[in-house]
């Protein structure tokens, strides 16, 4: 028995080792195949190590044409990651792509600090995380991908919004919550969409063509095509119809 108990702490971490790299690629020589690559390339500063992951990094993930890759990128299961061409990945992004993978399309910047996790291990089939063309993932985004979120074109996203698409149960009181499952019901945002800074979106909910999410705001039902809305829960506060809201302003085009 005495040896028995000796053995445990060994077996617990080799299983712990186990679940870690079972929650990091496809296979154990799936894992040290993408890490040989990100370990050798991934730090490589400035526009040369851009060139070069924009070449080499297609041995590791799927990229349409070329994409822009700054160091310091963390990818997590990189064969489930598909680039569109011209697409951008900033310094400090972290994509966990766990079936059934990230898309981003062309021309669309992910941000520096911005998370894009999908982490399925509960055979939840609607997962994933699909970003339409020239949209943009603000600095500290969060987009959790677990009940599959859907961005459409030219939607942006400002600094530290975060994009749910699971949540807890937690009916019973005489359970913990974390005994109780979750749901993931799945979120889209169609195209032209604008998240302030700060905006929660949650599980369930689909965010209309052209609407405008207010800073601080909290997103827990849908909202209507070409809709201001604010406050937490969100609300709508006006329509976009044309009409200017502030005639004076200066506006600067690109």
């Amino acid at each position: 028995m005495a040896e028995r108990v000796k053995e445990e702490p060994s077996e617990r971490m080799l299983a712990n080792i186990r679940l870690y790299l079972s929650r990091q690629a496809d296979s154990v020589a799936r894992y040290f195949y993408e890490q040989f690559f990100i370990i050798l390339l991934g730090w490589i500063p400035t526009v040369f190590g851009i060139a070069v992951r924009s070449v080499l990094y297609k041995l590791i993930l799927k990229m349409d044409g070329f994409a822009a890759i700054e160091n310091n990128v963390r990818l997590r299961f990189a064969n489930y990651i598909r680039l569109g061409h011209g697409s951008y990945l900033d310094y400090g992004t972290y994509l966990h792509a766990c079936p059934n993978g990230i898309e981003i399309g062309s021309g669309t910047i992910v941000m520096h600090g911005a998370v894009l996790h999908v982490y399925n291990f509960r055979g939840m089939p609607n997962s994933g995380i699909r970003i339409g063309r020239d949209s943009l993932v603000g600095e500290y985004s969060i987009i959790r991908g677990q009940g599959g979120v859907q961005i459409g074109d030219r939607v942006y996203t400002s600094p530290f919004t975060q994009i749910i698409a699971v949540n807890h149960v937690f009916d019973d009181p005489n359970r913990p919550f974390v005994e109780q499952g979750i749901t993931a019901e799945g979120i889209v945002i169609e195209d032209d969409v604008w998240l302030g800074a700060g905006a929660v979106v949650t599980d369930g909910v689909r965010v209309g063509k052209g609407a405008i999410v207010a800073a601080g705001a909290v997103v827990t039902q849908d909202v209507p095509a070409h809709t201001v809305v604010g406050g937490v829960p969100a609300k709508p506060i006006r329509q976009i119809d044309g009409s200017a809201s502030k005639p004076d302003r200066r506006i600067f085009h690109l």
